[in-house]
């Protein structure tokens, strides 16, 4: 058996504050917190057929069931329209080769919802999200920073500041006297 060398997740993770990281120049790939714009691309599997038993007498087969291949088909289609729109994507549109990850993905994770689900499922449903930068460790292993979006907050602040100033204050409301007019 081998030993020795560089593997995944051997030793500490890069860390782009280091002193030893700017001697080495390295600096993560800044992607935008807005997320990804712009068309999501076709999902690469083949649709996943469901199957369901049923039992006849003694005998007991598998039907296709049209139905839970449908629900399948729609939520893997919603999930994956919503992984396009993070800020990984962006990434993910650099590098084509990543597509098959994101798919699969995708697919284990639709599968983690239902109770077919098994424990290797949900731990290469984590891979998955580490291989394709979905978790914080996923991101660090691929270089990946998501950008602090220092703009938007400051802007809508501003926002809030100048709305409140054009708004007219409410007349005061008279508690402790009565109004003119009315009283003892």
């Amino acid at each position: 058996m081998p030993s020795g060398g560089a593997r995944n997740r051997s030793g500490p993770q890069r860390d782009p504050n280091s002193g030893r990281s700017d001697r080495r120049n390295l600096a993560f790939t800044q992607l935008p917190s807005g997320g990804r714009t712009g068309r999501v691309p076709k999902f690469p599997l083949t649709d996943r057929r469901v199957y369901r038993w049923e039992v006849e007498g003694k005998i007991r087969r598998q039907v296709f069931d049209a139905e839970s291949t449908e629900i399948v088909r729609d939520r893997e289609a919603e999930l994956w329209k919503w992984a396009w729109r993070t800020p990984q994507a962006v990434a993910w549109d650099r590098e084509p080769w990543r597509w098959q990850a994101v798919a699969h993905w995708v697919r284990t994770s639709v599968l983690c919802e239902t109770d077919e689900a098994t424990a290797s499922d949900r731990g290469s449903l984590h891979r998955f999200a580490d291989q394709i930068g979905l978790t914080p460790a996923g991101l660090r292993e691929n270089g990946w920073a998501i950008a602090v979006d220092e703009v938007t907050p400051a802007r809508e602040a501003r926002a809030a500041q100048v709305e409140a100033v054009q708004e007219k204050p409410a007349p005061p409301v008279r508690r402790m006297r009565p109004a003119a007019g009315g009283g003892n």
